[in-house]
């Protein structure tokens, strides 16, 4: 929780050509960003963790998390933390031998209580917006009050602050600053704007 609290807004990122992935890790720590998922969905997703996990001021994770043997390349390039689109007790159970930071996707109740089950005390709600946005959150939230949650799917500028007020929200993960096919300076101007989002929600 503690790698979450310190930085409330998680760029999700997507590279299809690794070769960026440096520049990228600039940015973002120039921008004041020092933080990254980068989702396994490419090919050259894990050398772009290898090179950003070079990169001493920034905490670059795994994202798409999918199955143990991943956890376990993610953790091998340097990754720092993984991040699950859903609840796999054997993903976490890997992760928790690797010592690697692990947040799991959930959308309902019951996933919820299974992860309370099985020790956890954070976990990503995904899809954010379409399994209920905010108001979902506050109420799985007013049942599993010990429960912390980061949003993510869907998470934008405009609604990030939403999902920021609420107390249980440790976190939000969004792709909105860091574009699929963006060039740099573009890239740079939407992370200059997440500053703003995380000041207006007092974070």
């Amino acid at each position: 929780m503690k790698i979450f609290e310190a930085h409330p807004v998680v760029p999700v990122v997507v590279l299809d050509d690794e070769s960026r992935a440096a520049d990228l890790g600039r940015a973002l720590v120039g921008g004041g960003l020092p933080i990254a998922e980068v989702t396994l969905r490419t090919p050259g997703a894990l050398a772009a963790i290898a090179t950003m996990a070079r990169n001493r001021d920034l905490l670059v994770g795994a994202g798409t998390v999918l199955t143990p043997e991943q956890a376990t390349a993610a953790a091998e390039a340097g990754a720092r933390f993984a991040v699950c689109p859903g609840l796999s007790r054997a993903v976490v159970e890997r992760c928790g031998m690797l010592g690697l930071p692990v947040l799991p996707g959930v959308a309902t109740a019951t996933e919820v209580l299974a992860a309370r089950e099985i020790g956890l005390k954070a976990v990503k709600f995904f899809p954010a917006e379409t399994s209920g946005g905010a108001p979902a959150v506050a109420a799985l939230a007013a049942v599993f009050g010990d429960m912390r949650f980061v949003p993510t799917g869907g998470i934008t500028a405009a609604n990030a602050g939403d999902y920021l007020a609420l107390p249980s929200v440790l976190a939000v993960g969004g792709s909105w600053m860091v574009p699929r096919s963006a060039d740099l300076d573009r890239i740079q101007e939407l992370i200059g704007g997440v500053r703003a989002v995380i000041a207006a929600a007092g974070r």
